[in-house]
């Protein structure tokens, strides 16, 4: 049973990086570095499982919805009798000894030798296609299959051809990467391609420690009691959710708050224009999430971190780190 993610104490950024890709996942990913056993891959489950059940072609080996039929490799809109169903939204781990065919998709070895026939067998992007793909410790992964990811993410389709098949299929899912940096570093090219980036680090207050012991001993003692005394908790950020969703594309962008974005990318160095598309897509959806009819400067500057922290060029002569450059920044401009 996963556990709740209202119940989730303290990482408060990692969770309000979640929760605002899951409002608007073109915001490209969430990449969680932190200590281990932080609750980062609890987290990514949590939210996952929170999620209300997606309307999906039965029996699709795509996840593929009602209106995505005639782009179904299996041709679902021309199969007669074909009914809709209700499925969970997809969590999809990737393990690190994953191949390139498993995480793709290859020729159906199965059908190819009993019967002869030239098949296509969807691989995990395809399983992940509207939910979420979760790699921990994806500064281990090799950079290959990183990049992979990361194309297919920003495109939304998987196009695999190999062994004489030539298969597209959508695949858009959010991908949520975890590691240690201590155990190795992403290549900064590979990072800069994930919208969000959050540290997690161990909690040090005392109380906070006590309460994620209580509560872990509750889930362990009786998982679906514990489950139940945070369910009003979780169906308001189900709630918070559906509404931001609903609200985002509505919400206005001011010239203004444009203007921030630009301004402090400008001042902390960001490289590439990502930084000001990225701040600027999450800051509408925080402000979705907020219930805004548009996206502010507080808005703009309680994601800021988590959208500029991975895109910031190494200062030698300022090695404060790139969350306390940032800080700077803001308080600088905008005081």
């Amino acid at each position: 049973m996963p556990f709740p993610f209202s119940a989730i104490v303290g990482q408060d950024e990692m969770k309000r990086a979640l929760l605002i890709s899951a409002v608007d996942p073109r915001i490209g990913g969430v990449m969680v570095f932190g200590d281990r056993g932080t609750g980062k891959s609890t987290a990514a489950r949590a939210l996952s499982a929170l999620l209300p059940p997606m309307q999906a072609i039965a029996g699709c080996r795509y996840n593929c919805a009602p209106e995505e039929a005639d782009r179904c490799p299996d041709k679902c809109a021309e199969k007669k009798g074909v009914k809709t169903a209700k499925v969970p939204v997809p969590f999809v781990d990737l393990p690190l000894g994953a191949t390139e065919d498993r995480v793709l998709g290859a020729l159906d070895l199965e059908r190819a030798l009993g019967r002869g026939e030239k098949a296509f067998e969807p691989g995990l992007l395809a399983r992940a296609h509207r939910g979420y793909l979760y790699i921990d410790e994806i500064n281990l992964l090799e950079d290959h299959l990183v990049d992979l990811l990361l194309d297919v993410a920003a495109s939304g389709e998987n196009l695999v051809e190999r062994e004489g098949l030539s298969v597209r299929h959508p695949a858009r899912f959010v991908l949520i990467g975890s590691g240690n940096p201590e155990e190795g570093e992403l290549r900064p090219q590979l990072l800069d391609r994930f919208g969000l980036s959050v540290e997690v680090k161990t909690p040090q207050d005392l109380e906070q420690r006590i309460e994620i012991m209580r509560r872990c001993d509750a889930l362990e003692r009786d998982g679906a009691a514990f489950a139940a005394d945070w369910a009003e908790a979780d169906a308001k950020i189900v709630k918070r959710l559906a509404k931001g969703k609903k609200a985002l594309p509505n919400v206005a962008m001011p010239e203004s708050t444009l203007t921030d974005a630009a301004t402090l990318c400008m001042a902390v160095g960001a490289d590439g224009l990502r930084g000001e598309l990225t701040l600027m897509r999450a800051a509408r959806a925080f402000a979705a999430l907020e219930g805004a009819k548009s996206a502010e400067r507080k808005h703009l500057r309680a994601v800021a971190p988590m959208a500029l922290r991975h895109r910031l060029r190494r200062d030698v002569l300022d090695e404060t780190g790139s969350t306390v450059r940032i800080d700077r920044a803001l308080t600088e401009l905008f005081g």
